[in-house]
């Protein structure tokens, strides 16, 4: 078997390849070279300048990927792709060649994985370490030939170590999930996460939580992020080292614990949860007329919101059926601007207040009866949904209108009352998302 042992120097976050080292290794010797450095065409960061020596002077007469392109193609045809942390530097190849139009797949193994494997009990597999344990010379150190030099003779221990055809055989199984986890992830550890509802939290090499989220199938879910090559999901998979999980019974109920978990530990890799969205509130003013208005703007600039919306399009969608419940006004209901007499194309129900033909103790009457009826929507209620085994239930506790948490309880239990749940509730706090969530189930 034929193996291509490779290493990349990259931009950074852009991920672009500046250096690039190719061994082909036929399992007793190195048969082929391939280094260059490479055009990124784009600027290199200091940082990254600092770490590998590589500047933009060097790499500015350097060919570009799309140069190479076919000198690594040839080079790697019909060989297992072979790195120190695979999956970064595989997946960094394949977007490049990606970008120029070519589909580029390879069998894959990592000697992370490998090293986890068949040399087992060392405090740490990154490639500076774990050499330093085994005395392997690192020459040019963060340069893609020294490290994929040092590779090569890990690799060469690997392959002599005990019981390693039956370890290579296994990690090249396409029913094999060695080459997709993440390198610090140890399989014991995905073997763990059940086919089951719940949440899940990927945690750093210090076991901060650096991503919450929440699946039907946890498993199923989990593996998605290893096969997915978005750049975020890639830095995700290079940072993870260890995942948790919670039950959840039912994916309603992992929504509410995904939401709470994120608002309390924040990680830095859910940044589409963390931003805040531009909410929007319906309110009532009087004006000098008398006549009372609805109208909506952003919650910043609403005093004393009646109801709160996630866009403009819910509150006039909202409004557009008060009109026609309560036959108001459009003009007055801020459903049209700027007109003296509403001329609304689909609320034709308006009893005049805008033409003076009804007076506005009349119209008043009937703006009060929607606030009345904003205000005393506010109700009970209690949710029933599968629990986290058979002889379990789950239940969403609403209280007046808000949102007080979840439980679970055991099939044989008798609950007669609201009161008998606090034994068994998990509180929780109250917010726009939860509302948001919980509305379609109300």
């Amino acid at each position: 078997m034929l193996y291509t042992i490779i290493d990349v120097e990259t931009t950074g976050r852009s991920n672009q390849i500046t250096e690039i080292s190719i061994f082909k290794y036929d399992g007793r010797q190195i048969v082929d070279e391939y280094t260059t450095l490479v055009n990124p065409q784009t600027e290199i960061p200091d940082y990254i300048t600092a770490l590998t020596g590589i500047d933009n002077a060097m790499v500015a007469h350097a060919p570009t990927f799309e140069e190479v392109a076919q000198a690594i193609l040839d080079i790697t045809e019909d060989t297992v792709f072979v790195a120190h942390n695979v999956n970064f530097d595989y997946n960094v190849i394949r977007n490049e060649f990606k970008a120029i139009g070519i589909d580029f797949r390879r069998k894959k193994l990592c000697t992370v994985r490998l090293s986890r494997k068949l040399l087992p009990g060392h405090k740490s597999y990154s490639l500076g370490k774990l050499c330093k344990a085994l005395h392997i010379t690192i020459t040019d150190r963060h340069r893609a030939k020294g490290d994929a030099e040092a590779t090569v003779v890990l690799f060469e221990i690997l392959l002599n170590q005990e019981n390693a055809e039956t370890v290579f055989n296994d990690f090249l199984k396409k029913s094999s999930k060695e080459a997709t986890l993440p390198s610090q992830l140890p399989t014991a550890v995905f073997n763990a996460i059940p086919n089951a509802a719940g949440v899940y939290y990927f945690k750093d090499k210090k076991g901060n939580i650096i991503y919450i989220g929440k699946a039907k199938d946890l498993k199923k879910r989990v593996l998605s992020h290893f096969y997915s090559k978005t750049k975020k999901s890639l830095e995700l998979c290079r940072e993870t080292k260890d995942i948790d999980f919670e039950l959840s019974g039912s994916e309603l109920v992992a929504l509410l614990m995904e939401d709470a978990a994120i608002k309390h530990h924040y990680p830095k890799f859910n940044q589409a949860a963390k931003r805040k969205t531009k909410q929007y509130g319906v309110f009532s003013f009087e004006d000098r007329n008398g006549v009372l208005h609805l109208a909506y703007n952003t919650i910043k600039t609403t005093p004393n919101a009646l109801k709160i919306f996630q866009s403009i399009r819910e509150c006039r969608a909202y409004l557009e059926s008060i009109c026609l419940q309560y036959n108001l006004c459009p003009k007055y209901c801020h459903l049209q601007e700027g007109v003296t007499q509403c001329s609304h194309y689909s609320i034709k129900t308006c009893k005049g207040i805008c033409k003076e033909e009804e007076s506005a103790a009349e119209y008043n009457a009937r703006v009060t009866a929607v606030i009345d009826a904003i205000n005393n929507t506010t109700e009970s209620k209690v949710i029933k949904e599968q629990g986290r085994t058979p002889s379990e239930e789950a239940f969403i506790l609403i209280k007046d209108g808000t949102y007080l948490g979840y439980g679970f309880i055991d099939k044989e239990e008798v609950i007669q009352s609201e009161e008998e749940l606090a034994d068994f509730l998990i509180q929780q706090k109250d917010n726009l998302d939860i509302q948001k969530i919980l509305r379609p189930h109300l």
